[in-house]
């Protein structure tokens, strides 16, 4: 009970203000933050989690409304959850932990920068201009403003209150901050407001049932337009990763039971199956929520059940207190959630880990910023794919001349993304002007089709202008033809040796001593009469050895490479 009632606090401030951030009317956000509670809250998948609209989405929502009207949000919120459901039922929901941190922490800083300075222009009592780049760029001007009137200085400064008093209330001492910070703030901003002569702008808060609506034939019919389509996908993307990467996270926090993917990711498209059958915002777990139920006791999911019970009952009840909270307190609310979104610490923190993941981080970011959320992820998704394709394609070739054969030996992982090497090797061994070139290949540990196919092709022209051409391939080999000529060139037979295992009962034992007799004579093996299948055949190569390959050899060795 008690940790629903501080969730209930904490929720109640960001309802409000992810529905102003969205660009639709606050009732929207007090719905969907039942719906949250009251459906998804019950079902079964996470136990301490707690859904609602958030603040994560409230740039991608607002975007949405802006180009294709408040109408239009229920049926894209209504399939997004549909498709939900579907990725639930068909086990997607760890596929959604596969992808990068880097591009989890990149998308989630390129959502809080633009909240940031989206929310900026309501905590002084003015209006967003528009897109992110534009918000940013309005900054001077928005400031300039502001100065010049009093009651914007007076919105301001509760707006810059409440996100001072969100960075310095856990300091406060233990029974004092286990008051919601935002709840504080909303106190003091309604107080401020009352006083004579303070004239900043409130919420309007209208009729929650009249609020509803749902979506009709006319929104239906806009399903043939691939725009739609295409934030039905967003939605569903971004919720779904945003709630199962909650989940881990809260997983963190306690020590009950943990969060069933699948289960959790069918619980949250009901909930948005429900939320846009009444036209409300998109539902996902929040952390804000979520670790404040987990910090006020919570045990099992009644706690976040209950919340939802509450936010009805409230904004049912009580309409007339929300229209007292000035809109800078909740936009100031935001921007704290926006600046714990965007994390600025987490960039030093990837550079010093991983300069390559700073990069993909980085970059997811910045597109995130410039374009749209969908654009940002897609091609942070692209950079941490090259980048670890990069990270495995380690190929090692080294070229050296012995008397009349070029000699080019590769090792590690050959994939196209390293064939210039390779090409520029073969071309350089058949450059040498030796009449033999040895390909020695055995050390790859992976050989995909285009590098494969270039040394096949190489050895082919090769051979066709008279030069004898030794390939020596990964893995279990077959015996050529002989050369033209009748002559069979010798081969060496390669066979993998069985390791001799201990027998049961009888360990092998460690020690200075003698090693101990063997009790029964081994048993010779006979010469097989035909090579076994898993044999490997190799040139044998019958040059003498030249007279300084002792100190060829210790040279290599020492520079780290160690020859098959």
């Amino acid at each position: 009970m008690t940790a629903s009632l501080v969730v209930f606090l904490v929720a109640l401030p960001l309802c409000i203000g992810v529905a102003v951030a969205s660009g639709v009317p606050a009732e929207l956000g007090i719905i969907s933050g039942v719906i949250g509670g009251l459906v998804v809250g019950a079902a079964r998948g996470s136990t301490l989690q707690v859904s609602g609209p958030a603040a994560g989405l409230a740039a991608l929502v607002a975007e949405t409304v802006l180009e294709h009207g408040v109408a239009m949000l229920g049926v894209i919120v209504l399939f997004s959850g549909l498709l939900q459901i579907v990725l639930g039922l068909v086990k997607l929901g760890r596929f959604f932990q596969a992808i990068s941190l880097a591009v989890v922490q990149g998308m989630l800083a390129g959502i809080g920068l633009p909240l940031m300075f989206s929310q900026a222009y309501p905590a002084m009592d003015a209006k967003a201009l528009g897109t992110p780049i534009q918000n940013i760029a309005g900054i001077p001007g928005l400031l300039a403003d502001t100065l010049a009137s009093p009651q914007a200085m007076i919105a301001a400064g509760l707006g810059t209150m409440t996100v001072v008093l969100s960075f310095l209330w856990k300091k406060m001492p233990g029974p004092v901050k286990k008051v919601p910070a935002a709840l504080v703030a909303v106190g003091v901003g309604i107080a401020v407001a009352a006083l004579p002569g303070v004239e900043v702008k409130t919420l309007q808060v209208g009729n929650l049932l009249a609020s509803i609506d749902v979506p009709g034939p006319e929104q239906f019919a806009g399903l043939a337009d691939a725009g739609i389509i295409t934030a039905i996908l967003t939605f569903t993307v971004i919720a779904s990763a945003e709630s199962l990467f909650t989940a881990a996270a809260v997983d963190r926090m306690h020590d009950g039971p943990r969060t069933r993917y699948n289960p959790e990711l069918i619980a949250q498209g009901v909930g948005n199956t429900v939320a846009g059958l009444l036209g409300a915002l998109p539902i996902t777990a929040v952390v804000a929520r979520s670790s404040a139920n987990v910090q006020a006791g919570a045990r099992t999911r009644l706690s976040r059940t209950l919340h939802g019970l509450w936010l009805l009952a409230f904004a049912l009840l009580l309409p007339q207190v929300l229209a007292l909270i000035p809109v800078s307190v909740l936009a100031g609310v935001l921007v704290h959630s926006g600046w714990k979104l965007f994390a600025p610490e987490e960039f030093p923190k990837m550079w010093k880990q991983d300069r390559g993941e700073f990069a993909v981080m980085t970059v997811t970011t910045l597109v995130i910023v410039a374009t749209a959320l969908l654009e940002g992820v897609l091609i942070g998704l692209a950079a941490g794919i090259v980048l670890a394709a990069v990270r495995m394609s380690q190929t090692v070739i080294r070229q050296h001349i012995e008397d009349d054969t070029a000699k080019v030996v590769m090792a590690g992982n050959a994939t196209f993304l390293r064939l210039p090497q390779v090409i520029e090797a073969l071309e350089a061994a058949a450059e040498a002007g030796k009449p033999r070139i040895r390909l020695d290949l055995t050390g790859v540990t992976h050989l995909d089709h285009a590098c494969r196919s270039q040394v096949e092709q190489f050895t082919q022209q090769q051979r066709g202008k008279g030069l004898r051409v030794e390939l020596l391939m990964p893995g279990a080999a077959k015996r050529p033809a002989a050369e033209p000529g009748g002559t069979e060139r010798p081969y060496l037979r390669h066979e993998t040796a069985q390791r001799e295992e201990p027998r049961h009962g009888h360990p092998l034992k460690t020690g200075t001593g003698p090693l101990p007799r063997r009790t029964t004579p081994p048993v010779p093996t006979p010469e097989p009469a035909a090579p076994s299948p898993t044999a490997e055949w190799f040139y044998l190569d019958t040059t003498p050895m030249p007279e300084d390959f002792a100190r060829r050899y210790a040279e290599e060795y020492a520079q780290g490479y160690t020859p098959r």
